[in-house]
C-alpha cells in the first residue's frame, strides 16, 4: 500500500502499483462513448496510463495537457488517460480543452482497475478515488515504468516518463 498526502492528511492506497518487468494486468475501462476496452485492445503499442483523481482538478487536468501535448510525437503509443470520472465529464473537458490526441477512461462501472493497478484510496476524505500515478506498458504487456505520486497535488515527472518509452 503506499501512503499519499492531501493537504496535511495520509491516505493510504489499497496496494502498490504493478511491478516492473511484471505483465501489466488486464483491465476493463469505459469509453466517452460507453464502450468498453481492455489491454488488450492495445496489443502491440506502448501504453501510457496516466491515473488520477479527475478532470475537474486543477493538477489532473494539467497532466492531460501534458501528455495531450506529447501524444502527437509518439510513435505506436497509446496514453490512456484513467479516473472514475464519468463519461459525460470526459466528453465535456475534452470538448472545453480541445484534448484530441489520447484516450480518456474510466473506471466508473466495474471499479477493478484501482484495485488490480493498487491505485484506490481505502481511506481519507479520497476514498475509493484513485491516486495520481503513471504505469508504461511495453508492445508485450509488461511495466517498464512505475510512478507513484507521493503527494496528491504534485505533477507526475513527465521527462522520466517519456523517457522510459524512448529507452525500450
Amino acid at each position: 500500500m503506499a501512503l499519499i498526502t492531501l493537504i496535511g492528511t495520509n491516505s493510504n492506497t489499497v496496494g502498490e502499483l504493478p511491478e516492473v518487468g511484471k505483465i501489466a494486468p488486464d483491465f476493463a475501462l469505459t469509453k466517452h462513448d460507453f464502450s468498453k476496452v481492455s489491454l488488450k485492445d492495445y496489443k502491440g503499442k506502448k501504453i501510457v496510463l496516466n491515473i488520477f483523481l479527475s478532470v475537474d482538478s486543477d493538477t489532473c487536468a494539467q497532466s492531460v495537457h501534458q501528455f495531450n501535448k506529447k501524444a502527437s510525437l509518439l510513435n505506436n503509443t497509446a496514453i490512456l488517460c484513467v479516473s472514475k470520472d464519468l463519461p459525460f465529464a470526459l466528453n465535456r473537458f475534452c470538448g472545453a480543452e480541445g484534448i484530441d490526441h489520447l484516450e480518456m477512461l474510466t473506471d466508473y462501472k466495474e471499479g477493478s482497475f484501482g484495485e488490480d493497478y493498487g491505485v484506490t484510496f481505502k481511506d481519507g476524505p479520497l476514498r475509493s478515488l484513485f491516486s495520481r500515478a503513471i504505469v508504461i506498458i511495453d508492445e508485450e504487456g509488461k511495466v517498464i515504468y512505475t510512478e507513484q505520486v507521493q503527494r496528491i497535488m504534485d505533477e507526475p515527472n513527465y521527462q522520466k516518463a517519456l523517457e522510459a518509452l524512448t529507452n525500450v
